[in-house]
């Protein structure tokens, strides 16, 4: 799957909003990729897991690891794939934690998967919790990238650059022009 293929079946769900959002980083953006569309189809799950995987051919992974809750899915779907086996990270107390059993085995290559990237947080506390737990983190897999080129210190794989402006709140010039911002994303930010 090629970047314009991966932004047409997002564009197709509806998964592509316009207005005004607050980002789960914090950050405000005229764009929201809500990504729970794309996936709501097991099939197209299967075919974006496909297509992540597809973007790791030289890499041997052991596990797959994604933040919750948007990371989930697209841990499972490249876990499939990869036919290999899928967990998730997920806050208890503020902070990043493996409950419910789930555990890494020491030595383990992982992958974490999100759905969008933006700042890396989320991605990033699990990588850290993935290296905590005795795992090494062979990079980060995303359906789409907001980084806007922003260097991460692990490798970070997308099927779509989303080059969509985001600001912070003190900055932005649709608060400025007194638009009032949505939250859709599923982290609450203090």
């Amino acid at each position: 799957m090629n970047e314009k293929q991966a932004r047409g079946i997002i564009e197709a769900s509806g998964a592509l909003l316009e207005g005004h959002f607050i980002l789960s980083s914090g950050m405000h953006s005229d764009h929201y990729l809500q990504c729970a569309l794309v996936l709501r189809s097991p099939a197209v799950g299967r075919k974006i897991g496909r297509a992540i995987a597809r973007l790791w051919p030289d890499c041997r992974i052991d596990l797959v690891v994604g933040p919750a809750l948007g990371g989930i899915l697209v841990a499972y779907a490249v876990a499939e794939a990869l036919k290999t086996d899928a967990i998730f990270a997920e806050r208890e107390n503020g902070v990043m934690t493996l409950r419910r059993g789930f555990s890494i085995a020491p030595g383990a290559r992982v992958l974490v998967a999100e759905d969008v990237i933006t700042t890396g947080g989320s991605a990033l506390e699990v990588a850290r919790l993935v290296e905590s737990s005795g795992g090494a983190v062979v990079g980060l897999a995303s359906i789409a990238d907001r980084t806007g080129g922003k260097k991460l210190p692990y490798d970070l794989r997308s099927l779509m650059r989303a080059d969509f402006p985001a600001y912070p709140p003190d900055q932005c010039p649709l608060c400025s022009a007194g638009s009032k911002a949505v939250k859709p994303g599923s982290r609450n930010i203090q």
